[in-house]
């Protein structure tokens, strides 16, 4: 029974993420079905924590936060917990050796978003950091399956796609961060509104952290770079249509990339990964 329990456990934490991100659904779907499970009892953890902190308002979102920390502490010692979507996670930690510092990072930024409003250059280094640079940090033990000198070479590329990803997601989301949520993550945004010029300097600096990353990805083992390059390819994408959309118009409406374009990037990255 108990490994029934661990499989329900995935299996909840996989409908987590294809309800959540249609994007990282499929590129997990392009995975190795051997590493499948992990990336989806990853996702569904830190999904959970991002929707505490994001969309649990009228609630205490802190509380919140720091009962599913301990749910998550606790799991890690007894080796289950009773919440599958912790549960799958814990199991995913221990299988794959994530050190605490990568889950205390990602937890730390979690935090910084029930008090942070506006964030300096060294305030949005950390959060970064922790929300999404360790996420690919987390994603990248998986993938080597715990050979540590890979982990160390590939390090770097998985920090620089998981910042562009982040950065994206800032771009793609200002509207409901800033007048929603009450967050300017970007510094040059903190005393003015956001314009051609300033969307531009960001913009190269995504493009700059995808340049590096793709690199990276070419020495991706098999089992995981269809699935991390058609993730990139989505994201370079929507890069390229926020850099098409009029700044304005981004404080009016969130733009996305078609389920029609995301099928041809998905067929664009089956037909050209192992070439890149």
């Amino acid at each position: 029974m108990e490994k029934l329990y661990e499989t329900v456990s995935f299996d909840i934490s996989r409908v987590v993420t294809e309800r959540y991100s249609t994007s990282f659904s499929v590129g997990t779907r392009c995975l190795s079905a051997a590493i499948r499970p992990a990336v989806y009892g990853l996702y569904g953890f830190v999904r959970l924590a991002d929707e505490i902190v994001d969309s649990f308002h009228g609630y205490d979102r802190r509380a919140l936060l720091d009962e599913l920390e301990n749910e998550y502490r606790m799991a890690l010692t007894r080796g289950i917990s009773t919440n599958p979507v912790v549960n799958s996670f814990q199991k995913t930690v221990r299988t794959y050796g994530i050190g605490n510092d990568l889950v205390d990072s990602f937890l730390n930024s979690m935090k910084m978003d029930l008090t942070e409003e506006r964030f300096d250059e060294g305030k949005l280094k950390e959060y970064i950091y922790g929300s999404a640079e360790v996420v690919g940090l987390m994603c990248l033990k998986i993938f080597v399956q715990g050979d540590e000198r890979e982990y160390e070479r590939l390090r770097p590329y998985a920090v620089r796609l998981g910042a562009a990803f982040q950065k994206v997601n800032f771009l793609r989301d200002i509207r409901n961060d800033i007048i929603g949520l009450h967050r300017v993550y970007f510094p040059l945004l903190n005393d003015r509104s956001i314009n051609e010029e300033s969307k531009q300097r960001i913009l190269s600096e995504i493009y700059e952290d995808f340049s590096i990353a793709e690199k990276g990805i070419r020495e991706l083992p098999s089992c995981a770079r269809l699935g991390v390059y058609t993730a990139y390819l989505y994201y370079l994408s929507l890069a390229k249509a926020i850099g098409n959309t009029p700044a304005e118009l981004l404080m009016r409406r969130r733009v996305r990339v078609s389920n029609r374009k995301k099928a041809w990037l998905l067929g664009r990255a089956c037909l050209t990964h192992k070439f890149i």
